[in-house]
């Protein structure tokens, strides 16, 4: 984040305050979920309130700890889209997904739509408040198997979101168009989460 693309991230999800989280938490920084409980997009992870970001150093990924959930992303061979830029990162869009079916032709498929469709149009779209979208895939077993790491310079990142779309849909012909069909949707694609959240520490003022 802020001018750099961080080879791993750790993100935590938990219940805990973001103040609680932060003072068990210290180098992480803590984003609350702008929209709980949102149920205009399906999912496959439970909802949770607050979100911690840690880039790994020379000790590791943090040891997992019981009630908050963890997941470890590595940055994908395939360059972010966007700006990247020293401002820093006052609101996210997470995305989580996965292929519909095992094996690598599904995996790549899947990948390859998101990075040479979806998000090169939302890049292109100049949305406001978007800075660097950054793609991350998990080594893990099981859901979920990519992130899309969408990096905000704005106070309110649930509007930022909201105008993505029909920002898209203006510059492929509208939401009727079989451009932006392509865009919005894959055959493989499984949405694990997408929310939005806005930073609460270190201090944003």
């Amino acid at each position: 984040m802020e001018g750099r693309r961080p080879n791993r991230l750790v993100l935590e999800m938990t219940e805990l305050t973001p103040a609680d989280y932060a003072a068990f938490r210290p180098t992480a920084a803590v984003f609350e979920n702008c929209v709980p409980d949102r149920a205009d997009l399906p999912r496959t992870i439970p909802e949770f309130s607050t979100l911690g970001v840690i880039e790994p150093g020379i000790e590791g990924r943090p040891d997992p700890v019981v009630g908050i959930t963890q997941y470890q992303f590595f940055l994908t061979p395939r360059p972010g889209q966007g700006s990247l830029t020293d401002e820093l990162t006052t609101g996210l869009q997470l995305v989580l997904i996965s292929p519909k079916e095992p094996g690598s032709e599904a995996r790549t498929s899947l990948r390859d739509w998101a990075d040479f469709v979806h998000i090169r149009h939302i890049a292109e779209a100049a949305v406001p408040g978007f800075r660097m979208i950054t793609p991350y895939f998990s080594s893990a077993e099981g859901a979920p198997t990519f992130l899309h790491f969408y990096e905000m310079h704005t106070d309110d990142p649930e509007s930022a979101f909201q105008s993505m779309t029909p920002l898209v849909a203006e510059r492929l012909g509208g939401e009727d168009s079989a451009a932006f069909k392509d865009w919005a949707w894959h055959p493989q694609l499984q949405i694990d989460y997408v929310n939005t959240f806005r930073r609460v520490w270190p201090d944003v003022a």
